[in-house]
């Protein structure tokens, strides 16, 4: 079985970096789009995966070399957010995937793009995808850019990978539910308190209905907060803040391993025990008001997985690693009933988050990606 020193001994790589359509070259010469493309030493792959998350660096992702030895091209792509967070919208970010999109239909001569939707980014690929067959807000960009947005390019494949379901569904099911005051890292009602000397695994049904409505409950109180301090703001001529974010390891799956039971450790989390990460930064540690808005909240956000995968009708898979300690099998199953997609597999395998166990689970995941895709060329 090959490592990655001897696979990537057998690709080529092209940096690549780009303008927007709503965003040009910084001054000190960064490109708001900029991506690494991956293919075959000495090829001209005709069928290409792209992927791309909301913050994340996707350009070396991990899977790049495995899928570009079996043929494939893999543009590693990011949008102007990588390391930006805070500042996300979605509008901006889809334009920005539109980007490597075209260069991988009119300069790479790509006939077959295959979206790669891993972790978070499966959800924003989601999105892309959504918008591109039936774009739903054209109204928050003028000119240009809303014309750009009428015509994204759309992929002719999807593939889900170890993905959460939405962004406001991920941040809400992490959220402890605990927390009483969002100034205060410390405030905590002990009755919902996941790790308590009262409350531990396994959680009564009880414990977790409420936990779960607490959770929603956390969301929404932010959502409504963040409506109220930016019409205040903008009234005062400030068009927006930043604000942090506590606590955000409290999924209970990740305690109690009788809930939607897999092969995953407990108590663990990405971070470690989440007794101890929940008490560190996590996921949405820092929001502009409008990023809240536009990713995080269940009332208003448009990164929410079903909305967007229900309007899908290209064959489409969905791959969960079942030693994931995040994403969980049923996030996988409801991506899976989501689809709208006629043609669509649900895959559940060994391996953890980013099949990162060994190269043997990484390279099972990367061939069964590869021949779904194959056999669809």
């Amino acid at each position: 079985m090959e490592g990655l020193s001897e696979l990537l001994a057998k690709v080529d790589t092209q940096f690549l970096g780009f303008a927007s359509p709503t965003a040009p070259r910084i001054q000190a010469g960064g490109h708001p789009c900029q991506g690494i493309y991956w293919t075959p030493k000495g090829q001209k792959p005709k069928a290409a995966f792209i992927a791309t998350h909301y913050n994340v660096d996707f350009s070396e992702h991990y899977i790049a070399p495995y899928l570009a030895t079996r043929g494939f091209g893999f543009l590693g792509w990011n949008t102007r957010y990588r390391g930006f967070e805070d500042q996300f919208l979605l509008e901006h970010a889809i334009l920005d995937i539109s980007v490597g999109m075209k260069w991988l239909r009119d300069v790479a001569g790509v006939e077959t793009i295959i979206i790669l939707g891993n972790s978070g980014g499966g959800s924003l690929m989601g999105a892309y995808q959504g918008e591109a067959i039936k774009p739903t807000m054209t109204h928050l960009l003028t000119g240009a850019a809303a014309e750009a947005y009428q015509s994204l390019p759309r992929a002719d494949l999807y593939v889900s990978l170890n993905a959460h379901q939405g962004r406001p569904e991920v941040l809400t099911d992490w959220m402890d539910a605990s927390v009483i005051d969002e100034t205060d890292p410390v405030a905590t009602d002990p009755e919902l308190d996941p790790f308590s000397e009262a409350n531990t695994p396994p959680y009564s049904q009880e414990f977790i209905a409420k936990y779960r409505a607490a959770q929603r409950a956390r969301n929404q109180r932010i959502t409504d907060w963040a409506k109220a301090e930016l019409k205040r703001l903008n009234e005062a001529g400030i068009p927006d803040r930043v604000f942090p974010l506590f606590r955000c390891w409290g999924d209970l799956r990740m305690m109690d391993g009788t809930i939607d039971p897999s092969d995953r450790a407990t108590p663990m989390c990405y971070r470690g025990h989440p007794a101890v990460a929940n008490k560190t930064p996590s996921i949405g540690r820092a929001n502009n008001i409008k990023t809240w808005l536009s990713m995080w909240s269940l009332e208003t956000s448009n990164c929410q997985g079903r909305p967007h995968l229900q309007k899908f009708t290209q064959p489409a898979l969905v791959v969960q690693g079942t030693a994931d300690t995040g994403v969980f099998p049923q996030d996988a199953r409801d991506i899976h009933s989501f689809l709208g997609s006629k043609d669509k597999t649900l895959e559940l395998i060994p391996g953890a988050h980013y099949f990162e166990d060994s190269p043997e689970v990484r390279n099972a995941a990367a061939s069964l990606v590869a021949d779904w895709a194959r056999a669809r060329l």
